[in-house]
């Protein structure tokens, strides 16, 4: 598997925790984001996660700034993408299995009930589930193409 991951200076320490516990998995990352405590714009790494993720080869993509919520704004703007913003394994797991989410979106400075990683490993382990989600999928992609 391959993931691409980017984020800004408010998700320096988690965006290494997943990093790491990705390559301990056997994920290939690349990995986009800064490790400076300099500002850099959520957007602008959104859209370069986004964009890196669309030319093709990987399996998912990561998206981190201080809330998640930022980051995930501006990557949903990207034609193609489907971020959800996650906070638990539950809503993870099912942003793959109904949605196909293709990026997850994560918050540095927020306080998750449950670890980040395991929240990872949920969207990771589970598999889109197609059938009548599919139409949903498509409804969604018929969005992006009448704007």
């Amino acid at each position: 598997m391959k993931c691409v991951m980017a984020n800004d200076h408010g998700a320096i320490e988690l965006a290494k925790k997943l990093k790491a516990h990705l390559e301990e998995r056997g994920i290939e990352v690349n990995y986009l984001g800064t490790d400076k405590n300099e500002s850099v714009d959520y957007p602008d790494k959104a859209v370069e996660c986004a964009k890196e993720y669309l030319k093709g080869g990987y399996d998912f993509s990561i998206v981190l700034c201080g809330t998640g919520i930022g980051i995930s704004i501006a990557a949903n703007k990207i034609k193609g993408i489907r971020c959800a913003l996650v906070m638990d394994s539950y809503s993870a797991e099912m942003s793959k299995r109904h949605n196909n989410a293709n990026m997850l979106s994560f918050g540095g400075r927020v306080e998750y009930k449950e670890d980040p990683v395991k929240i990872l490993d949920a969207y990771i382990d589970a598999t889109f589930e197609g059938g009548r989600h599919q139409k949903r999928i498509d409804k969604i992609t018929a969005l992006e193409n009448n704007q």
